[in-house]
């Protein structure tokens, strides 16, 4: 039994802004390869990025590029199992490779964290981040360091092979069905409940290209909760891309540098731009099929 777990680390808002990337090979439940670089994201920091993994410019400085680099990714992860926390990695090791016109792995991807939800009951319907429930195994890492936080992910994997009894094909199947468990009366109802980011708080910002009532259709139909501003129940923010591009110049929304202020105290927000979160809809509906 072999899988491939990847964590990245980007930049900025951009999610193909890769600036780490971190891949952990475990065989037999065993951590038997791993490498790790920093990645120049030819893009500029942004500080609040840059508070939370402690990577900028200078860290980069005569790192390779993704291009550069994509040979190692296809190595590790073509014709694998490639675990992820989330959809987000995943998402930002395609679009950075799309970002120099190259190929997307092509792997079979697993989100630890959907495998979470449906091992351990407290997670089943919210708080299954990738530290929360590590904190939960007793597994202490070193988080948003990229190769720590795909061992992570992949210690998860090898906690739920051994809790549920079933391999990693079988998870591959487990992770399509509806979760059951007893905690599925939640007290979050605008997102479908068995929608693979169910738990997740979203709310939008900026100038989108698609309508705000169609953006929040397509976020609830997989699970999100939509909310009209940003409090301390979000966990997502989602910028129109043109504001994405001012970014540089500091000029964000009152949503945008609200949810930066609660960063900064701690909260667990995810920003991302309009056209990630299409992406990111798309590969959440591949993953269903």
């Amino acid at each position: 039994m072999e899988f491939v777990a990847i964590d990245v680390e980007t930049a900025n808002a951009d999610v193909s802004s890769v600036c780490q990337i971190g891949m952990a090979v475990f065989t037999d439940g065993t951590l038997s390869r791993e490498w790790k670089t920093y990645v120049d994201p030819e893009d500029y920091f942004d500080d609040l990025n840059v508070s939370i993994h402690g990577i900028d410019h200078r860290t980069v400085e005569n790192a390779p590029i993704i291009r550069d680099v994509a040979g190692r990714l296809y190595e590790f992860l073509d014709g694998h199992v490639s675990v992820s926390h989330t959809h987000f990695d995943r998402l930002a090791v395609q679009q950075a490779l799309l970002k120099y016109k190259l190929r997307p792995p092509n792997c079979t991807w697993l989100d630890s964290a959907r495998v979470a939800r449906r091992v351990w009951e407290e997670f089943a319907w919210r708080g299954y981040g990738l530290a929360n429930v590590c904190q939960r195994l007793g597994y202490a890492f070193a988080h948003h360091d990229a190769l720590e936080d795909a061992k992570a992910a992949g210690y998860i994997i090898n906690e739920a092979i051994k809790q549920a009894h079933l391999s990693i094909d079988e998870w591959l199947l487990r992770v399509r069905k509806p979760i059951n468990l007893a905690s599925a009366e939640s007290v979050w109802r605008e997102g479908n409940p068995e929608g693979p980011l169910y738990g997740e708080v979203l709310a939008f910002t900026g100038a989108l290209e698609i309508p705000r009532r169609e953006a929040a259709d397509m976020a609830s139909r997989i699970g999100c909760q939509v909310g009209s501003g940003v409090t301390r129940h979000t966990t997502m923010l989602v910028v129109g891309d043109q504001d994405v591009a001012r970014l540089a110049g500091h000029e964000k929304s009152s949503k945008h540098r609200k949810a930066e202020a609660l960063i900064s105290r701690g909260q667990q927000i995810r920003i991302i731009r309009e056209t990630d979160f299409r992406i990111l809809i798309d590969l959440v509906k591949q993953s269903e099929e």
